[in-house]
């Protein structure tokens, strides 16, 4: 990690210097500052009003203030500019940390893993998102018509992930793999795995970087879930490894069916049984829930398998200890990557902690299962933003990683994005209902 006076030199090198956070929602703000300054704020932070952050702060409570972290400062070299980026810490007071920041509940959450535990993660998102011809929706939004693995000329995106990839690089992010993906306009960029901490700042430079690139080659990168009826979403599976303090993963037992401990299958108990109740999180917009349907990659139902897509909770095929762990499949990009994380880890310390069941592995595609249609069904995940808010609302264990006044703040701002859609008359109601 580079000291302050390091950093302070590379500084002078770049055009310009911001801090970046992410509000409750996990849309990406930034705060730029005098690169010059930077001893300075890193001491004392710089002053911001909550209260215009979605979810931050009340007006009559509203100054706050932004610390950077210098663990996360990188180089970022783009086109029309070559940015000193940081990760913002965000305090109400000197050293009073805020309780509306999304990334103490995972700072947090990985404290108590190590404390009262001493476990450690290991994660590894898939970066999924589209490439369009413009941001505003119409017929020729498509940046072209290709799909899975489809090579150039088909796929038109191949120099976009590319030179994401490049400028990533030069920060020094290794990618994994890199592809297009199912849907028309689709394209996924797998990095290296790494902590918790890392790998959710690592999510907001991504993403930065995603919208800034695809800029250059004139499209525009959205990680909106479901832009496209009849095609598959954007998604945001989450890789996670469980190790010892030791570094030996715990999720693994050479003896055990699919070499999978007992203790990963308490931890996937605790992902089965808060599930539904920390929905909200994982699928966080009116439109996540438009992608839970049948034969399109999303999972519906409450349930875990080995290698098995159609299944929430992925055992992904190992060949080493290492690399043994599991895959949640149900989160979008749409999210706080703070709080999915936050939330997917204390999910399954719960599963440890009760000894949860988490019940036999899927055999064949959940898809394929006949269950009756209901409107209400506990096996499944919710199915609309209404239902979502309704779990959470019913339960106590999203309220106690959140924190009673992230949760409220949170909700609220949920619970307006519900009344919204609810309210709005929609063309497709129009054109069912005018007649009428």
């Amino acid at each position: 990690m580079p000291g302050i006076g390091e950093i302070k030199q590379k500084l002078k090198e770049t055009d310009s210097t911001k801090i970046f956070f992410t509000d409750l929602r996990g849309r990406l703000m930034s705060l730029p500052v005098n690169g010059e300054h930077i001893e300075s704020i890193v001491r004392d932070g710089i002053g911001f009003d909550g209260s215009s952050i979605a979810g931050m702060a009340t007006v009559d409570n509203s100054d706050k203030l932004l610390f950077p972290a210098i663990e996360s400062f990188k180089t970022v070299e783009l086109n029309d500019e070559k940015l000193g980026f940081f990760i913002g810490r965000i305090y109400d007071e000197r050293e009073t940390r805020a309780k509306a920041d999304p990334r103490v509940v995972l700072e947090d959450v990985l404290i108590e893993a190590e404390t009262e535990y001493g476990f450690k993660f290991i994660v590894g998102p898939e970066h999924e998102f589209f490439l369009l011809t413009g941001d505003e929706f119409g017929k020729k939004d498509h940046s072209d018509r290709a799909g899975y693995f489809n090579a150039t000329p088909q796929d038109k995106g191949e120099s976009v992930r590319n030179r994401i990839i490049s400028v990533l690089r030069k920060c020094g992010i290794q990618f994994e793999k890199a592809h297009h993906e199912v849907t028309p306009s689709q394209h996924e960029i797998n990095l290296l795995c790494t902590d918790p901490i890392d790998g959710a700042d690592r999510t907001v430079l991504f993403n930065y970087v995603t919208k800034k690139v695809a800029q250059e080659f004139g499209y525009h990168a959205t990680f909106m879930p479901k832009p496209f009826d009849g095609f598959n979403r954007n998604a945001f599976h989450i890789h996670l490894s469980m190790l010892d303090m030791k570094g030996n993963n715990l999720f693994y037992d050479a003896g055990a069916n699919g070499q999978i401990s007992k203790t990963a299958l308490h931890f996937i108990g605790g992902i089965m049984k808060y599930a539904r109740e920390t929905s909200i999180i994982m699928a966080s917009t009116f439109n996540s829930y438009k992608a839970y349907v049948l034969e399109r990659e999303a999972p519906m139902i409450k349930s875990w398998g080995f290698r098995n897509r159609s299944s929430m909770v992925r055992i992904p095929y190992s060949n080493s200890p290492e690399n043994t762990r599991i895959e949640l499949r149900s989160p979008d990009p749409a999210g706080n990557v703070y709080l999915q994380m936050a939330t997917l880890i204390a999910m399954g310390l719960q599963g440890i902690k009760e000894e949860l069941d988490c019940g036999r592995p899927d055999v064949g595609s959940t898809y394929n299962k006949n269950f009756k249609t209901r409107v209400f069904d506990k096996r499944f995940l919710p199915r609309s933003l209404y239902e979502a808010l309704v779990e959470a609302e019913k339960g106590q264990f999203l309220k106690q990683i959140l924190g009673e006044s992230l949760y409220t703040n949170y909700m609220k701002l949920k619970i307006d994005d519900w009344e919204g859609h609810r309210t709005h008359v929609t063309p497709r109601e129009l054109n069912n209902y005018l007649d009428s």
